[in-house]
């Protein structure tokens, strides 16, 4: 069965996705289908905690060009617009060869964010009044006590 909550990568997106239509849409919320690919566009252009990058890197290679470096040119253009179409090419490849690792790293670093939560199994030794447990493992290490509130029921 479908389970929202169990996919972290898609709510991540979809809260922040939400969070920037509040942030955009008028009073009457009637029009967010209209804003979304400006949204979108936010959420892709902007640098991202958890990968270190923009999506947008991710994809192309490359940070976007903002159409208002365009009418205000920015240092990374007008050093761009300096070099040659030759060396330009050179600089790109070499962009181009290091992506596969920037997406690897991206990966890496998204993966820690979203392991289990979970240890692996105990068996209740002691259970206290005040909801605390008195665990073992499989090994028969001993462990607490410990909240149950941090406990997951597990049924064999």
């Amino acid at each position: 069965m479908y389970n929202v909550a169990a996919n972290g990568l898609a709510e991540a997106f979809n809260k922040t996705l939400c969070n920037l239509l509040k942030k955009d849409v008028s009073k009457y919320k009637r029009d967010w289908h209209d804003r979304i690919e400006e949204a979108l566009w936010s959420y892709r252009t902007t640098h991202r905690t958890p990968i270190q990058e923009t999506p947008y890197a991710l994809i192309y290679g490359v940070e976007v060009v903002l159409p208002l470096e365009r009418q205000i040119p920015s240092l990374r253009l007008a050093i761009q617009e300096g070099i040659t179409d030759e060396e330009n090419a050179r600089l790109r490849l070499a962009e181009m060869e290091a992506l596969d690792e920037k997406r690897l790293e991206a990966q890496q670093s998204l993966e820690w964010k979203f392991t289990s939560k979970w240890d692996r199994p105990y068996v209740v030794q002691e259970a206290f009044s005040s909801e605390a447990y008195k665990l073992v493992d499989v090994d028969g290490m001993r462990i607490g006590p410990i909240n149950g509130k941090f406990l997951k029921k597990d049924y064999p």
